[in-house]
């Protein structure tokens, strides 16, 4: 599933390409025809990502609503179209330029009221100038469950995925089985101020990179393959930093990833 940055990545993309146009758009496999019909020939007035939701306005209450999910993709190319293949869910388009989505969990039309009622359930989002981190912060606070699962609660903080989960935990000396109520709430907003910094880091280079380079074997240059993560898929391998094995664990249906020697426990009473 794709994580925030590259939700926020595609808004940018496709706002610069639509944004203020009127757009025709499509649903070439029938699935999302009325909701195509309700859009078609209209002016797209802008395209936003709130975590890893995003909305198309098109006036009038009307909002394309599109959660990528595990399988959406998006395709995109200037005219004219490709022939159709696969089930191919929506079109967008101008006389330059289209993009395409398939398989993605949600594709639908929501009324304005519709869409404020959906924002209103999910966090703040560390992409967002106008995301306030005391929300996630105390929703965090004030719940026993472990860290590791409040990260990928998209009610509590959203667009943070699995990789920036296992990642931030890490470079926060966070067990990632921690409650959330036993952090401080300092150490949270330093989590939350690293979450933008390299989420907007992701956004631009399309590459979530969260190793220093002093820490990488190779320090000088790019990362290289194998030093972008301290944790994250590397189940097993040595610590960059202290050399004890990575561990990984099923846990709420995901792969965690951390590193017990640099995330010790902490009893909590």
């Amino acid at each position: 599933m794709p994580e925030g940055n590259e939700l926020h990545r595609h808004a940018l993309r496709q706002a610069e390409l639509f944004s203020g146009r009127t757009v025709t758009v499509d649903a070439p496999n029938g699935r999302f025809a009325d909701g195509a019909a309700l859009l078609n020939n209209r002016k797209l007035r802008s395209v936003d990502a709130f975590g890893k939701h995003l909305f198309y306005d098109f006036g009038r209450g009307r909002q394309l609503h599109i959660h990528l999910g595990l399988y959406g993709k998006f395709r995109e190319g200037e005219m004219p179209y490709p022939e159709p293949k696969g089930a191919l869910r929506l079109r967008i388009s101008t006389p330059e330029h289209w993009i395409e989505l398939r398989g993605p969990t949600a594709c639908d039309v929501l009324t304005q009221k519709s869409r404020d009622q959906l924002l209103a359930r999910i966090g703040p989002d560390p992409l967002r100038d106008d995301a306030d981190p005391r929300v996630a912060v105390n929703r965090i606070r004030k719940s026993r469950s472990p860290i590791g699962a409040l990260l990928m609660d998209q009610s509590v903080l959203s667009g943070v995925g699995n990789i920036y989960r296992a990642e931030l935990l890490f470079r926060a000396r966070l067990h990632p089985l921690r409650p959330g109520l036993s952090i401080p709430a300092k150490a949270l907003h330093t989590l939350w101020k690293d979450a933008v910094d390299l989420m907007h880091s992701g956004m631009i280079d399309r590459r979530i990179v969260t190793t220093q380079p002093a820490d990488r074997p190779h320090p000088t240059g790019k990362a290289r393959s194998g030093e972008t993560h301290y944790v994250y898929r590397r189940k097993g391998l040595p610590c960059f930093l202290c050399g004890g094995e990575i561990q990984l664990k099923a846990f709420v249906g995901r792969k965690l990833y951390w590193c017990p020697a640099c995330q010790p426990e902490v009893k909590v009473s």
